[in-house]
């Protein structure tokens, strides 16, 4: 399958979260329609004050009001409501380009993928696009992903996601603000699911748009959702590595006793010798804790696995649903 191919025979959905985007969300959704005619294309209005709804509206789009404040939130709602073979996220702000977004929907169901994602390139003509902040902020959190749960993404961040049927209706979207591409990101990865990473233009905001991503906020709540999910999804990894500092703590503390009880036969620090045996009971729990929760992990990945291999991948949706010639 190729990008010029008739994409008409699947149900493809634009999902685009957006908060007092008055300014960009017409054009968002007139590039939209231009790339994608046959497309349905819905504005997930997360309480905007600004009248983004009725601009929205007016553009063609269909609206759904989202009350719960957070781009977590509006996903979770997004997956929930929507019903289509092919989804495509991007924010409402007019930063991505949209030119490329038939081609890379051809190249998920071509290579029967569950995810492909917009890795970020700045605009040519403005150097400023990305801010610097942003930017070093979002290697950080994307090498730490790496480290932690494998993967070779570069921008996992990125608004400008495309996902098979399958993927959004196996995921719990547990996040509520801005740290939601994180949690997108470790699912396909705990999954082990096909994916790819292609560049995308990224825009300068329209004048008078401001931003609502916070660096040092948000980039903290990403930060605490990278430490979440590791203790969720690696517990066994976890918990052994704290294992062995409490263990090697203990020992710490038990060295010397243990030398002066062999020379004099007396332990003449008892309360340490208790904390001793007791940092090493904390460790020996620790590491249980680890391989119990484990096995938990393994039944949660289980029942999403089952819930992901109920759905038909995008590239089985299309030849399902593509009228055959004799």
């Amino acid at each position: 399958m190729t990008e010029t191919e008739d994409l008409r025979s699947l149900q493809i959905a634009f999902a685009i979260p957006c908060y007092n985007e008055a300014l960009a969300i017409a054009q968002v959704v007139a590039e939209c329609r231009s790339v994608v005619p046959e497309a349905r294309i819905h504005v997930m209005d997360n309480n905007s004050s600004d009248g983004t709804a009725s601009v929205a509206r007016a553009a063609g789009a269909q609206v759904t009001h989202v009350r719960l404040r957070g781009k977590g939130n509006v996903v979770r709602r997004m997956f929930a409501d929507l019903d289509a073979d092919i989804y495509v996220m991007t924010d409402g702000d007019a930063t991505y380009d949209m030119s490329e977004t038939r081609k890379l929907i051809a190249l998920l169901v071509r290579e029967n993928l569950d995810m492909v994602v917009g890795s970020r390139v700045d605009d040519q003509q403005d150097a400023q696009t990305y801010r610097r902040g942003h930017r070093f902020g979002n290697h950080l959190l994307t090498n730490s992903v790496a480290r932690l749960f494998g993967g070779d993404f570069t921008d996992m961040l990125s608004g400008y996601r495309i996902f098979s049927r399958r993927y959004v209706k196996s995921f719990p979207a547990l996040a509520t603000g801005f740290e939601i591409e994180t949690e997108l990101t470790v699912h396909a990865l705990e999954l082990r699911m096909p994916y790819a990473e292609r560049p995308l233009t990224y825009r300068s905001r329209l004048q008078g748009s401001e931003s609502k991503l916070s660096t040092y906020r948000d980039g903290w709540r990403i930060l605490r959702t990278i430490s979440k999910l590791y203790v969720s999804e690696r517990p066994l990894s976890f918990f052994t590595i704290m294992a062995l500092i409490l263990a090697l703590a203990a020992l710490g503390l038990a060295a010397p006793l243990l030398t002066t009880w062999l020379h004099t036969g007396l332990v003449p620090r008892l309360p340490t010798a208790v904390l001793s045996v007791g940092i090493m009971l904390g460790a020996m729990l620790s590491f249980v804790s680890g391989i119990v929760l484990h096995t938990v992990t393994i039944g949660r990945q289980e029942a999403k696995r089952l819930r992901y291999l109920a759905e038909p991948g995008a590239r089985t949706a299309w030849e399902l649903s593509t009228p055959r010639t004799a």
